[in-house]
Formats: C-alpha cells, sequence, structure tokens
C-alpha cells in the first residue's frame, strides 16, 4: 500500500501532485483532493523550494563550465571551477623548450622517436642534479602552502614564481597545449589535473606534479588538513611502493622487475594499478624512452644501464584501475570516482646501484648547521642564523611527502 503524503495515515490514490511530478519528485500521491491542498497550505511546499534551491545550486556549478563540459558526466563529486586565469608569462631571458611557443604546443625533438635509451654523459648528469635539485626545492616550497581554502589556481601562481625566480622554464606550460605551469590531481583525479579556482577543503587529498626545464620531473600527494584513514593508507602505500622499486636499480635489472616490485606491495591491500600511464626517460626530452610500466606480469623489454635516467610514478587507485578524461582534454579521473594517490620521483642509474636525483642529499654546510645547533642547544644557547649557511631543501609538508609518516587522520590523537 502506497502511504498519503499528506496526512501519512490513508491509503494514497492517483492523485498526484503536479509540481513535484514537473521537479521529479517520486512518490507525492495523496488520497483525496482536501488532504492534498490542506498539505500545500502548510509543509508541502517547502519540499518545492528545497529542491528548486538545489537544482538552481547545480545549475549554477555547471554555468561555469566551457560548454563542451556541461554534458559530461561526472565519475566522482569533484567539479572544476571555471574561470581558469590568464596563461602564466616566463621572462625572455630564461631558456625555453622547443613547445613553449608553438601553436600546438609540440615539441620538435619529441616528434622524432629515439632508437635507443640514451646514456647521459658526465655533464647531461651533472646538468640534471642542477635541475632535479631545483624541482625538489619547487615542489617542497609549493606544497608548504597547502590548507584548507587555497585554490589549486593560487598554488599554480607560487609554483611559477618559484621556477622563474630560479631561472627555469615550469615544463608542463603550453606542453601538448597544457594551460597551467604545475599538474594538481584533487581526490578521484588521477593525474593532469588543471588548477582552477576550487578551494581545497578538510579532508581532500591532493598531489603536485612539479617539471621544471630542462627536465626534472617530481610529485607528491598531501593530505589537506584532517583526512579519512583509507586515504592515508592509500598514500602510504604508494609511496612505500615507489621507495621499494627505486630499492631494485641498478645496472642490468629488466625494466619490467620495477612493475612487479610495485604490484608485490599494492595488491595485497585491494588497490589497484593505473595501467593507462607509465614512468618515461627524461632529460633535454621531457618524455622519451624508456617506459615504465608500474603493474606486474608486463613483457616490456630493455635492461638498465649506467647512465640512464627515467622517473617511476606509480598512481595507485582504491577502486578499479578504469578511468576516464574530462571533457578539457587532460584530466584523467577514477572511472568509479574513488581516490587516486601518486608519487614520483627522477632516477640515475649508476655503476653500482641508482641516485635519487630528485632527493638530493643534505649539502656539508647543512650537517655543520645541525651540529651547531645541537650543540648551542646542550648549552643552554641559541645560534643565530647568519645567513652565510645554505639551508636545508625541504618543508613540513616536503618531511610529510618523504616518509607519510605525519598524516592526521580523522579519530587520531
Amino acid at each position: 500500500m502506497t502511504t498519503c503524503a499528506g496526512c501519512g495515515e490513508k491509503e494514497a490514490s492517483r492523485l498526484e501532485c503536479p509540481n513535484c511530478k514537473k521537479l521529479g519528485i517520486k512518490g507525492s500521491f495523496f488520497c483525496d483532493q482536501d488532504c492534498f491542498k490542506k498539505s500545500c497550505d502548510t509543509t508541502h511546499k517547502a519540499i518545492h523550494s528545497i529542491v528548486q534551491l538545489a537544482a538552481e545550486n547545480e545549475a549554477n556549478k555547471e554555468s561555469t563550465l566551457p560548454a563542451n563540459m556541461r554534458n559530461y558526466k561526472f565519475t566522482g563529486p569533484l567539479r572544476p571551477v571555471y574561470p581558469l586565469s590568464a596563461k602564466r608569462v616566463v621572462p625572455p631571458h630564461i631558456k625555453r623548450p622547443d613547445y613553449a611557443d608553438h601553436p600546438q604546443g609540440v615539441s620538435a625533438i619529441e616528434s622524432v622517436r629515439e632508437k635507443r635509451i640514451r646514456i647521459l654523459d658526465k655533464e647531461e648528469i651533472e646538468a640534471m642534479r642542477v635541475v632535479c635539485r631545483l624541482g625538489r626545492e619547487v615542489l617542497d616550497h609549493t606544497a608548504s602552502f597547502i590548507k584548507p581554502g587555497i585554490t589549486t589556481d593560487e598554488l599554480d601562481a607560487i609554483c611559477h614564481q618559484a621556477c622563474v625566480e630560479r631561472n627555469a622554464y615550469p615544463s608542463p606550460l603550453n606542453y601538448a597545449r597544457f594551460p597551467k605551469s604545475v599538474c594538481i590531481s584533487v581526490n578521484e583525479v588521477i593525474c593532469h589535473g588543471i588548477p582552477d579556482q576550487r578551494p581545497l577543503v578538510e579532508g581532500d587529498i591532493v598531489n603536485l606534479d612539479v617539471s621544471l626545464c630542462f627536465h626534472s620531473d617530481l610529485n607528491a600527494t598531501y593530505p589537506v588538513g584532517k583526512i579519512d584513514e583509507e586515504s592515508a593508507d592509500l598514500i602510504a602505500t604508494t609511496k612505500k611502493s615507489v621507495e621499494e622499486a627505486i630499492g631494485i636499480c641498478k645496472p642490468g635489472v629488466p625494466y619490467r622487475e620495477i612493475g612487479n616490485k610495485i604490484e608485490e606491495i599494492v595488491r595485497p591491500k585491494g588497490y589497484s594499478i593505473v595501467r593507462r600511464y607509465t614512468g618515461h626517460g627524461v632529460h633535454e626530452r621531457f618524455h622519451c624512452e624508456p617506459n615504465i610500466v608500474h603493474y606486474g606480469g608486463s613483457k616490456m623489454p630493455g635492461k638498465m644501464e649506467a647512465g640512464h635516467v627515467f622517473t617511476i610514478e606509480p598512481m595507485i587507485n582504491l577502486g578499479t584501475a578504469n578511468l576516464d578524461h574530462w571533457k578539457d582534454d587532460w584530466t584523467a579521473v577514477t572511472l568509479d570516482g574513488r581516490r587516486s594517490a601518486q608519487f614520483e620521483e627522477t632516477i640515475l642509474i649508476t655503476e653500482t646501484g641508482f641516485e635519487i636525483l630528485t632527493r638530493p642529499p643534505p649539502t656539508t654546510s647543512s650537517h655543520k648547521k645541525k651540529k651547531k645547533k645541537s650543540k648551542s642547544k646542550a648549552n643552554g644557547s641559541s645560534t643565530p642564523n647568519d645567513g652565510d649557511e645554505t639551508p636545508e631543501v625541504g618543508t613540513p609538508t616536503g618531511e610529510v611527502a618523504d616518509g607519510v609518516k605525519e598524516l592526521e587522520v580523522n579519530g587520531s590523537a
């Protein structure tokens, strides 16, 4: 029996509220005309107002989107907030990649495929050390501003300025027409998120993917305030998989073993590994050989040799590995709308093992500074910073990315 929507006691007839029918509200049937009128005079009209207000709010959200995105069926709760800010300017004195001013963002050197994995010489390796150190500085600096309320566009502006201050071109800018200086991927966005006007909110997770020309490449996923335990474990597992995969790198190891190691860490957790995107070689070319698959059982050919430089950057999802793309040519999202995390480092293969170029060791002066501070604390005094020593690269936020040991989780102390 269908109960009357008015009195809630009698059996409903076929008399349905016409406004509810127009608004798509189901189940608004009444026992008789008098009950319907009485209900409309008291509480029922309020239902119409609430539904109409919700529809208007949703329409307002959609109104900021470009026309080609308004009918897109989003896979999760995240929505982009337009309009995008104007393309940021890189001063002319800064060396630019060949795609920087191309109308389609095409790289001429990348359009010619290399026949084999390039082995970098000493000068090229030293150049990579420099730009990768700068990349780490920029990532840590930008990440230190992550907090509820800041927009991803504001983070892009911070990252862009940090690149310019280091006389470096932000590699993503105009690469295949990417419109911003950093990829920022929130919650269900797997990769290549375009910074926009949406503010970060408490409980989000956010990935910053920073690249400096010519070319460092690294990224990390951060909590925004307190996050749930599931998201914290996803971040920690993703970070661990990268560390374990890096640990096996040395001359003679097949590249496919990277994916096998990552699978070994991720699969027992029930998480999935994105197959669509891979790690890659990187140097004067932003993306080149080798391709690094992050899942197990691959038949990817090739072995590591001293002088190879490449990224390891698995994208790990809570749910399905399948993905979709927003209608902006870039943003990859999980097909089920569940969250995704990623970490990335640029690796050099040495004669005896590996070097993480995007995680440079502390400078000698930094060690001296630490010892000096420790000694002064033991004597019960403090030593002011005289500005002559080089500070360590890193922020509290960067430390979270390195160890994922201090994530704030709901219900934790």
